[in-house]
């Protein structure tokens, strides 16, 4: 294959203070990732995308960066870094970072300066406003986390802005001085060998100029988010993000081989403008993640046109990709069942485009109750009840069935899921119809089958619970036929592919397969490859 990696293979997103604890502080660290390489190359994927590492207060757990250029002394040191990245290169393991431009920790240096006065260098680094003319904030722009959007500083007159917690200020974009700043934070970690980054909340970076209030949203109603209580059009979205965003790219662009260094925009929008993302006379963000299975109704006929309408949205050589899960969402096995998991994970790792699996997914981990004296989010602590926490998808990862499962010698950050002796990588490593097998194997005809990694893409007719399509890529056809539901469903297969094999089911047992007839078994999904 000829296609930049980022096509063909898989990524995989450790939290890192979830994953595997090295020094018993119950905090997973870099060293425990690196312990771990040879699991996740075992596993089959290409790439570990690391949530934040950087120093920081931990005031929303590495968002809040308070230095972009180490690493917190939680998870280690540049030379623990240094050895992963080596460790993971040598596995043939790309590794992909975290990168924060929005905001910083209110613990900078950066703002730290600009706090100090009105007068300093550095004022103009945030977004600093005087008060409405009833002395209250700028604006009517809410928090993502709850809550105006705005701080009072006392020292200096001035609000500032945050559109998280009021320990994260965001930096001002427009400010030529903060776009070269950041930009060398790109350089220092791509000089220092990694394949590229995650950008966090890319949609944000800039605001309108003249901060004018953001409209009602018609649609709240008590018990959604505060957030959604405005509609963020002048506060996200913004033209001027895309002239940033293709800066990112011309510095990733400047190291290695052209397009190799990707460049993955954390960006929650409607399609049409999330498409905008990928760029046009100047090339933007490889990737913009694409979230909608997550929250997309787990119906046959609406995933297919949810899948046609994005393929047709797609711009001239824009690659498209696919999320179920992430450290923000819950997870797949919470929403969907275990069974239908099993039928997940065939969906995400056999469309057309990069997916992104989530660590822990892989053996469908669910999301795990947290008693509220253990609640450690702030989001769940600003806004409780309301189901907005993401502590329960943060939880430690299960590798055995020893104390505390492998995880830490000491008592893990957040408490495990209840079957941890039961459901962890040793004991399923063992199970040839574990969903860990399984993902071994979705990963594996992957590799082994290029239509699956970068070949073209096409819906089949199908009813009821059944979606299906073909891969093809040159002479190679497959099929893959998935049936959403709990009832045993019936396909007719095209007429080239009466001489199919089954190459892989989601379940054990015989796939019943006559002819130009398959039998899908309930929550069943398979593969089916052209003799």
């Amino acid at each position: 294959m000829t296609a930049p990696w980022w096509q063909t293979g898989t990524i995989y997103q450790v939290y890192p203070r979830s994953f595997q604890d090295s020094d018993g502080d119950g905090i997973g660290d870099l060293n425990g990732i690196t312990r771990r390489l040879d699991y996740l190359a075992a596993l089959g994927i290409d790439a570990i995308w690391i949530s934040p590492i950087f120093p920081s207060p931990m005031a929303d757990f590495g968002y809040d960066v308070a230095d972009y250029c180490d690493v917190d002394p939680r998870f280690g040191t540049l030379a623990d870094f240094d050895e992963l990245l080596a460790q993971a290169h040598a596995r043939g393991l790309r590794v992909v970072l975290d990168f924060v431009p929005n905001h910083t920790s209110d613990r900078h240096p950066w703002f730290a300066e600009s706090r100090a006065s009105r007068a300093n260098p550095r004022r103009d680094w945030y977004l600093w406003r005087d008060p409405a003319g009833d002395g209250g904030p700028p604006n009517n722009w809410i928090s993502d986390f709850g809550g105006p959007a705005w701080e009072w500083d006392e020292a200096t007159g001035q609000y500032y802005y945050h559109a998280f917690l009021k320990e994260q200020p965001d930096l001002n974009w427009r400010n030529p001085a903060v776009q070269a700043a950041m930009y060398d934070v790109l350089r220092f970690w791509f000089d220092r060998g990694v394949d590229g980054f995650r950008i966090d909340v890319l949609w944000h970076m800039v605001k309108a100029a003249g901060f004018p209030d953001n409209p009602l949203n018609p649609a709240w109603q008590p018990g959604m988010a505060e957030m959604h209580r405005v509609l963020q059009l002048h506060s996200t979205d913004q033209p001027e993000v895309h002239a940033l965003a293709a800066a990112m790219r011309d510095i990733a662009d400047s190291y290695g081989a052209k397009g190799e260094g990707v460049l993955i925009g954390e960006i929650y929008l409607p399609v049409e403008r999330l498409m905008q993302y990928y760029g046009g006379e100047r090339a933007e963000v490889q990737l913009p993640f694409n979230f909608q299975l997550i929250d997309a109704p787990w119906e046959a006929p609406a995933l297919a046109r949810l899948i046609a309408d994005y393929e047709a949205a797609l711009p001239p050589g824009g690659w498209p990709n696919w999320v179920l899960g992430n450290h923000d969402r819950p997870r797949v096995a919470a929403k969907r069942g275990q069974a239908q998991a099993r039928v997940a994970a065939m969906l995400l790792l056999t469309l057309r485009g990069t997916p992104t699996l989530y660590y822990g997914d892989e053996l469908g981990l669910s999301d795990v109750a947290i008693p509220p004296e253990q609640v450690r989010d702030p989001r769940e602590l600003r806004e409780p009840g309301l189901g907005l926490g993401r502590d329960p998808v943060r939880t430690p990862m299960p590798w055995d069935a020893s104390a505390n499962a492998g995880f830490s010698t000491a008592r893990p950050w957040l408490p495990l899921h209840e079957d941890w002796a039961l459901r962890n990588v040793a004991v399923m490593a063992e199970d040839p119809a574990s969903i860990l097998t399984l993902h071994r194997q979705l990963l594996a005809a992957r590799r082994e089958h290029p239509a699956l990694a970068i070949g073209d893409f096409a819906l089949l007719d199908s009813e009821g619970d059944v979606l299906a399509y073909e891969r093809r890529q040159g002479a190679q056809r497959l099929i893959v036929a998935l049936n959403l539901g709990a009832l045993a469903h019936h396909l007719d297969l095209p007429g080239w592919a009466g001489a199919c094999r089954l190459l892989l089911s989601t379940i054990p047992g015989p796939t019943q397969i006559e002819g130009r007839a398959l039998l899908l078994r309930p929550n069943e999904g398979v593969i089916l490859a052209s003799e």
